[in-house]
């Protein structure tokens, strides 16, 4: 694969990447953790810059609304050290010159969120990373998952589905064959959380790993059919991991060979066709890197250099014919680029 760099901007404290589509094009959203801005781009190559909001910032997820002209929600008011009690969702609507912003929903630390679509219906899934902080280093009020259905601006009324998750921090979408649910990561393991398939059924919710995690992601690495998941661990942790089912459990096929503090991108996906886990880190050398089954019989998977220096905090990839783009939200070099594969 052939990847060339551009970079975009300079964003402080860079952090969420997302896009939207609006009159069929598309538009890269970039957004920053900060208070400050979130910045789109379009164009054939993304050329045209411009503004969505110039504040207040604080924003940690982007969530296109799939049957719309490119509405979107996006967390804000997230930004200070520890205490998030003003966190919120929001509801963003492209117009003539602009956006529209409204307020949607107010649920205090609030981190990462979702709109699973099921049929026609939309269902909105929330993590809180706790439910309140005396400090930076309190962990003593547990995250919470929230859910309920999305039918619109103004008529978000979720309720809690559980409760007592540490460091409720990484989230995940996967589809399956009967539909898409969620993946829900925590210092108590990994849970898969999937939305009623009929109106006023129950969620599920199924814990599938006992061990804290950070963040989680799921590809078929390797074509054999089955899912293989990537991880952060622990906490913000020093070990970008996968692992494969095996029996009743799961054995680490793959350990990132740099140990460092603060691994925060793991994302499943496919570049030019190939599927990929990409992770990145905010410490150490500050990587951005793709993993690849090299060889699959016997299995042998390889960590392939994206760029360095950077310290990435999320990435978004979107496929286009004839190339993938990386949205990459490089935190730690203060910028938001782009990464076009070829």
């Amino acid at each position: 694969m052939d990847i060339q760099k551009r970079f975009l901007t300079t964003m402080n404290r860079c952090y969420a990447a997302s896009h939207i589509v609006v009159g069929g094009q598309t538009r890269l959203l970039l957004a920053t953790e900060g208070e400050g801005p979130c910045l789109a781009w379009s164009g054939a190559d993304f050329e045209d810059e411009h503004v969505v909001w110039d504040g207040p910032g604080g924003t940690m997820s982007i969530v296109p609304i799939e049957g719309t002209d490119g509405e979107f929600l996006a967390v804000q008011k997230f930004f200070k050290m520890f205490q998030w009690d003003e966190a919120k969702i929001v509801h963003v609507r492209p117009v003539t010159g602009g956006y529209r912003v409204s307020d949607l929903l107010h649920l205090p630390y609030i981190h990462r969120f979702d709109l699973l679509p099921v049929g026609d219906r939309h269902h909105f899934i929330g993590c809180t990373l706790s439910t309140h902080k005396d400090s930076k280093e309190d962990w003593s009020h547990p995250g919470q998952v929230w859910v309920g259905e999305y039918t619109g601006p103004g008529a978000l009324q979720p309720t809690l589905l559980k409760d007592g998750l540490t460091k409720n921090h990484g989230y995940s979408r996967l589809h399956r064959p009967e539909g898409w649910c969620s993946l829900v990561t925590c210092e108590q393991g990994a849970f898969e959380i999937t939305p009623p398939a009929l109106p006023g059924a129950a969620w599920s919710v199924r814990q599938f790993m006992d061990w804290p995690i950070s963040d989680i992601a799921a590809i078929d690495i390797d074509g054999d059919g089955e899912l293989e998941f990537a991880t952060i661990e622990p906490f913000h942790g020093a070990h970008f991991r996968i692992y494969k089912r095996r029996g009743e459990g799961y054995e680490m096929i793959f350990e990132h060979p740099e140990v460092s503090d603060f691994y925060h991108v793991v994302v499943g996906t496919t570049l030019r066709g190939q599927p990929v886990f990409i992770g990145g880190c905010r410490r150490g050398r500050q990587q951005l890197f793709y993993v690849h089954a090299r060889r699959r019989a016997p299995l042998e998977l390889q960590a392939v250099l994206i760029d360095e220096g950077v310290g990435p905090s999320n990435v978004h990839v979107v496929h286009e014919p004839g190339r993938d783009v990386i949205v990459a939200a490089n935190r730690e070099k203060a910028e938001a680029a782009l990464y076009f594969v070829h």
